[in-house]
């Protein structure tokens, strides 16, 4: 018997054309937690951009691809970067010009690419954001996640200047910064998991991107959508519709987890 499901977003469990919530969707999540399943969200997103699935009554959100847990808004794990590396790095791409966004509490940017075609391309593709975000008051605060933008011709001298750090492409113009800290949602499920005292053999995980493939071999059951990445999809126990078909609804009433 499975109880707890692990939803990645944008693609998963909001609509891969235009990111609205799909009326199957929203009652699947409906039935999962009258059912007393519990509801998880695990995505790249920063927190504050979860916000419309707060108002559905998800509890628990897996932000900044693992960096940021939160239970019933009690901090269960934070991976914060560390302020000389954040203000490095950041010097770094100021001094050659690329856009850096930065994942605290809410979503901020460097101030640099407002009017750059692929900064805002990636943005609307990767979070559905379509305004420049605000920039970064300090440097100083707690930041969970940095993203950098850069192909990757352009990411070479970075990583040449910061060997210790490393960049994982997760977008063809969007690299995750991270240090040496285990930050996957394989790694953030275990923690919900352990949490919660829920076995790996009883939790289900949807996904439609390569940052998902971890998470879905993680758990009992991996389900990939019909919209998702080809590798994600191989590694998969089960593909199922895509998300604006309402693959969600599909595969759960499939494996009888929803009637």
């Amino acid at each position: 018997m499975y109880k707890i499901v692990f939803f990645d977003v944008d693609g998963t469990l909001l609509s891969e054309i235009d990111r609205s919530l799909p009326l199957s969707t929203k009652e699947a999540i409906s039935e999962l937690m009258e059912k007393g399943i519990k509801v998880v969200v695990a995505t790249g997103r920063p927190y504050n951009l979860c916000e419309e699935f707060k108002v559905m009554g998800i509890d628990t959100i897996i932000s900044a691809n693992g960096a940021l847990i939160k239970c019933d808004e009690e901090v269960i794990y934070k991976s914060v970067l560390s302020i000389e590396m954040v203000q490095d790095i950041s010097s770094f791409a100021e001094q050659n010009g690329h856009g850096m966004s930065y994942f605290t509490e809410r979503f901020t940017m460097n101030g640099i690419g407002f009017d750059d075609e692929r900064i805002m391309g990636a943005l609307q593709e990767t979070l559905s954001i379509k305004q420049y975000p605000e920039k970064i008051v300090s440097l100083s605060e707690e930041v969970y996640c940095i993203c950098l933008y850069a192909d990757v011709n352009e990411i070479q001298k970075f990583e040449i200047q910061f060997p210790q750090l490393r960049f994982e492409r997760f977008h063809g113009y969007v690299t995750n910064v991270l240090e040496e800290v285990e930050v996957s949602k394989s790694a953030a499920i275990k923690r919900v998991l352990d949490y919660l005292n829920i076995p790996k053999e009883e939790a289900i995980a949807f996904g439609d991107g390569g940052n998902d493939i971890d998470m879905l071999e993680y758990v009992g059951l991996g389900i990939a959508m019909g919209n998702g990445n080809e590798l994600l999809k191989q590694k998969a126990d089960f593909v199922t519709k895509r998300a604006s078909e309402g693959g969600i609804s599909y595969a759960l009433r499939k494996f009888g987890v929803i009637s």
